[in-house]
């Protein structure tokens, strides 16, 4: 193993407005996606002396360029031209990286998703690249109708993944379809790790009367349509409180709540724009986390209520079967069949261990240690080691 620590530059998310000690015009930005697992992973490396580790962001939203060190990690936020990235198939963002990238001089890129042209730009640079998979819309396009945005990802996806040296994913079914996609490709299989804060949920679930919680996006990829017919037909044996954790606007979508009674939707409870303190307290009340997605990679609810203690009731899509034990922290089922949901709903709340919202002792040990941030660093951090090892020995 190399005695040198690997130069690493992440593009060309990150969601930096949530930390806390950055600079105050960077406090003030709107925030985005969380993407938690990055900062769970900023959290482990930034002391660790086997890695120096830059961040670059690229946004339209910044005032100007601007530069800053915190823990020992560097930022390089980079201001784009509003509606330059996509049109320009991100040939813009790669000359502003290429351009930042000849004075850091890493070793590895590390890039997060296809989503907003990282992968596809790190195969541009002529730098040894990992390009980590967060959604995989050519796999998603199997089994669902993809939107416009989501086709132009998977049409830039394909070249992308064509290009790549090596790609880490979520899953071993994910690491599947790359390999199946492309034989060339070098696969890591590596998780995505929750916040270390869902570990510390105090559960204290509401057994009276059943609470069944779903977090996420509200969509036909995610199944919300299956859910709620699911549920409305579980009404007529149970007596249960719903409650939903999701952007405000796609509660009552046309297409989710199609062929639903509306008094059964006016007792769901929708709630959005909970802080991570107010999302423990949903997991800690909540009987079992539902979860009906059609097409999935590392769903992050699910990981976070498989660590807090909660059981899970989860279609069979990415990683569900890797963080589910059948009737020791939850069950799965098939995905795309509403009645299978509602009946494996029915097994779950009619067991004697998960009904309660408990689940086995040993596997919550087992599955923490599994989706923890400590392994998850390491794996990526001896990933780093082993695609640059041919460079750094020439030191």
């Amino acid at each position: 193993m190399s005695q040198h620590p690997v130069t690493v530059a992440w593009i060309s998310y990150f969601p930096v407005e949530w930390l806390s000690d950055v600079p105050e015009e960077v406090q003030r930005l709107p925030r985005l996606h969380p993407a938690t697992w990055q900062q769970v992973l900023l959290a482990e490396m930034e002391n660790d002396p086997r890695v120096k580790l830059h961040i670059i962001v690229l946004r339209k939203q910044f005032a100007a360029d601007l530069h800053f060190e915190r823990n020992g990690v560097f930022f390089h936020l980079l201001k784009t031209i509003g509606g330059m990235r996509a049109p320009s198939l991100f040939w813009h963002d790669t000359l502003l990286i290429r351009r930042l990238l000849k004075r850091i001089k890493p070793d590895l890129v590390h890039a997060w998703g296809t989503e907003q042209g990282a992968g596809l730009i790190a195969t541009r640079l002529g730098y040894p690249h990992l390009v980590s998979i967060q959604g995989l819309f050519t796999l998603f396009k199997e089994r669902i109708r993809l939107n416009w945005h989501e086709r132009l990802v998977q049409l830039l996806e394909v070249p992308t993944l064509r290009c790549a040296q090596a790609v880490s994913a979520e899953s071993v079914s994910t690491v599947e379809f790359l390999r199946r996609m492309n034989p060339r490709l070098q696969p890591f299989h590596i998780e995505h790790p929750p916040l270390a804060d869902f570990h510390k949920v105090v559960r204290q679930p509401e057994n009276a009367k059943p609470a069944l919680l779903v977090v996420g996006s509200w969509d036909f990829r995610k199944g919300s349509d299956l859910l709620l017919r699911a549920m409305a037909q579980l009404r007529r044996q149970f007596d249960f409180k719903l409650t939903c954790v999701t952007h405000p606007q796609a509660a009552f979508h046309r297409e989710i709540t199609r062929g639903i009674a509306p008094e059964f939707i006016r007792q769901v409870e929708f709630k959005s724009n909970l802080t991570t303190e107010q999302m423990m307290a949903e997991y800690g009340r909540a009987t079992l986390l539902l979860m009906a997605s059609r097409a999935d990679t590392g769903p992050v609810a699910v990981k976070e209520a498989v660590v807090a203690g909660l059981p899970v009731v989860a279609t069979e899509v990415g990683g569900v079967p890797e963080y589910i034990v059948p009737f020791k922290n939850g069950l799965s089922c098939r995905p795309g069949d509403a009645e299978e949901f509602q009946r494996t709903v029915t097994a779950v709340l009619g067991h004697p261990l998960l009904s309660k919202g408990q689940v086995d002792g040993v596997v919550l040990r087992n599955k923490r240690e599994y989706l923890s941030g400590k392994r998850a660093a390491n794996l990526f951090i001896e990933t780093y080691q082993q695609l640059t090892a041919p460079a750094l020995r020439t030191r």
